[in-house]
């Protein structure tokens, strides 16, 4: 139904019945900030009005909070391991009802085509899904990704009405230096629509330069000095909390009344058991008022904000003309949702799934892959380290005395210094990155995922050679996944056959799974709640500050690759 459909007027007028009523709710005015005691009135897929409103389906909300429907700014879907259609289900359950998707994992692997087939599954999502054209594949030219996408590539898709942005430049030091070719995908997003950001720690003049090239928001803070100079500057700060970046306490400090309207909440990427178990960006809505934040000024940051920010003028707020995105919320203080209405609907439509075959098949190891493969021969007495830091994606670069065995660096799992392996697995070079990470906590195994960003080549850590590589096997035999090795036996493996990335099986199904893996990798003496997540960020090579890609040892402040010895 359209805005200007005449009988929504009619029912909007009073001199028509809505096809529904949600009656005794307390509504929350995003646009007013307050709590209004009105009925909603709801013709099709719309809201005609608020007021007194008679109409064929009448339905008591005894007090409940009634909220727009919630938006997740910025997020990955392939993160949730899920497929568009199956994250829905689950996304839909804690009050969300559309998200903005930055589909850079797939086309990290597949390219366009990959790109394609996530937006052709969203279709068939019981919430609304868009999209924004990934500006960085690759994330930067010091790893191997499955395809490379420029501005010339991108273009056609801004032609879909559901790609509503460019998403993040993560290549900031690339548009600091006006970089023709980043500059050129730049000028296509503000030409098209908008742009987003995405500058860990960039401050000063580096992040003047940033912001005049046109790019309006970012979801990188994690300190609150960092937000006030952008939210100064004129961005739009996306507020992150998701299962392997927590940045909401770092930030919440910053929101007040006066710059509240330029922040938003994204979850970024968020694993499936946290989605069930926790929620989604519900999760945040709570954490924020729990941290005293006003809960319609909360709400507000979960909707309207990032609908304004999209211009997506038919979401965030309930308002007669736009959509039935409704969610229906236990109180200020719990922000339990218990009712969800999509597009007016409270029941989600039976999809069936999209054909996953091209996607498929898509892990090409090296043909040789043996002990040689990952042996590293002794080199001076000091090599760098990854410094794991839990909670964050941002990792250390450490100086450590090196374990030597036989003229070959070891791993020293008594000193929790762990060895790390990146193989190329899109059938392009073979090659392999090597080098060491420490907080990563196991011994006497290793856990190895396809799922590492951007590149999302294989990445195994482990205390031993041979458990890496029977590890590394596992995955390249299942087409992709994650999965834990403890002396020489496979203990526990979930496979992702789409992509490598995400799993066509139901989400109960692929919680279970992922269940057991992060309890096999406990048994590994792993510390961290899902290690699988912070894995997945130590081959990312534009977050600071050193990182571990096929390519081998990047320096991410210097953006250049570095011997393991440390001289």
């Amino acid at each position: 139904m359209k805005r200007t459909d005449p009988n929504l007027l009619r029912v909007a007028r009073g001199d028509a019945p809505a096809d529904l009523v949600l009656r005794g709710g307390r509504v929350v005015n995003v646009h007013a900030r307050r709590i209004e005691e009105v009925d909603v009135a709801i013709v099709d897929d719309r809201i005609a009005g608020l007021g007194s409103f008679d109409g064929t389906q009448i339905i008591e909300l005894d007090g409940a909070l009634l909220a727009p429907g919630f938006i997740d700014a910025h997020m990955h879907v392939e993160s949730t391991m899920l497929t568009p259609r199956s994250f829905a289900v689950l996304a839909r359950a804690c009050g969300t009802t559309a998200a903005v998707l930055d589909p850079h994992e797939i086309a990290n692997v597949l390219g366009i085509a990959g790109i394609e087939l996530l937006m052709e599954d969203a279709r068939c999502a019981a919430i609304d899904c868009f999209f924004t054209a990934s500006s960085c594949v690759p994330a930067s030219l010091l790893e191997t990704a499955g395809a490379s996408l420029s501005a010339r590539d991108l273009a056609p898709l801004f032609d879909n009405d559901r790609i509503i942005a460019l998403a993040e430049v993560m290549n900031y030091p690339g548009v600091v230096a006006a970089d023709p070719d980043v500059l050129e995908k730049v000028e296509l997003g503000l030409e098209r629509a908008i742009v987003d950001g995405h500058a860990p720690g960039l401050v000063g003049a580096a992040l003047g330069a940033y912001v005049a090239a046109g790019i309006t928001s970012d979801h990188e803070c994690t300190s609150g000095e960092e937000a006030a100079q952008k939210l100064a500057l004129g961005m739009r700060i996306f507020i992150r909390e998701g299962s392997a970046a927590r940045n909401l306490d770092a930030l919440l400090g910053q929101v007040t009344a006066e710059n509240a309207h330029r922040c938003c909440f994204c979850t970024d990427d968020r694993h499936p058991r946290d989605l069930r178990d926790e929620g989604h960006i519900d999760h945040v809505v709570r954490s924020a008022v729990q941290g005293g934040l006003d809960p319609i000024l909360a709400i507000s940051m979960a909707t309207l904000h990032p609908a304004e920010h999209y211009g997506l003028h038919d979401h965030g707020a309930i308002t007669p003309g736009r959509l039935a995105n409704l969610v229906a919320l236990d109180d200020e203080t719990s922000l339990r949702p218990h009712r969800t209405w999509f597009h007016g609907a409270e029941a989600a439509a039976d999809t069936q799934p999209i054909d996953w075959s091209a996607a498929r098949n898509t892990v090409h190891l090296p043909k040789t892959l043996d002990a040689p493969s990952l042996a590293i021969a002794a080199a001076g007495g000091s090599i760098r380290v990854i410094g794991l830091e839990a909670g964050q994606i941002v990792t250390q670069s450490l100086v450590r005395e090196a374990c030597v065995q036989n003229g070959q660096l070891v791993a020293d799992a008594e000193r929790d210094l762990l060895k790390m392996a990146v193989i190329e697995r899109h059938g392009g070079s073979g090659s392999i990155g090597l080098g060491f990470v420490e907080g990563m906590g196991i011994g006497g195994g290793a856990i190895a995922s396809t799922v590492g960003h951007d590149a999302h080549n294989l990445a195994v850590i482990g205390d031993s050679d041979g458990d890496m590589l029977v590890a590394a096997a596992a995955l390249g035999d299942c087409g992709g996944g994650q999965c834990v090795v403890r002396g020489g036996d496979i203990t526990a493996l979930l496979p992702l056959p789409i992509a490598g990335l995400m799993s066509d099986a139901a989400p109960e199904t692929v919680i279970e799974t992922q269940s057991k893996l992060l309890a096999a990798a406990a048994d590994l003496g792993c510390p961290h709640r899902d290690p699988f997540m912070p894995l997945s960020f130590l081959t990312l090579s534009v977050i600071g500050h050193l990182k571990l890609t096929d390519q081998g040892l990047v320096d991410v402040d210097a953006f250049r690759i570095v011997d393991l010895a440390a001289t």
